[in-house]
């Protein structure tokens, strides 16, 4: 995680236009009405139009506004990386075969 703290950053009005402003940005250069995009994300229009002013966010009809417009990737942002430390990597590695053995089974003696 960064050093700079977004908790008091924006306020959830704030978070909600800045939504509503990339969907109609998203909607607009694809070239699509609101309706168009209500009824492809299965929602009323007027549902659409408050979610671009910044007003009546849900996560579902969000999900669905994303989904409609092929902008789930911004949903990437949420995706967990394990942090490795470079010891427990370095143990893993030095735990690696190096070497290919046969067991005592399939060697072979030769009695010369």
């Amino acid at each position: 995680m960064s050093e700079t703290s977004y908790a008091n950053y924006y306020s959830d009005q704030a978070i909600m236009k800045r939504i509503g402003k990339f969907i109609q940005h998203k909607r607009l250069e694809k070239n699509l009405s609101q309706e168009e995009v209500s009824q492809q994300a299965v929602m009323s229009r007027s549902t659409l139009s408050l979610m671009e002013r910044g007003q009546n966010i849900t996560i579902s009809n969000l999900i669905k506004v994303l989904r409609t417009l092929d902008a789930l990737y911004v949903l990437d942002t949420f995706e967990i990386i394990q942090n490795i430390s470079p010891m427990i990597l370095a143990e893993a590695d030095s735990k690696k075969r190096k070497r290919a053995r046969k067991s005592g089974e399939d060697l072979i003696e030769y009695s010369w």
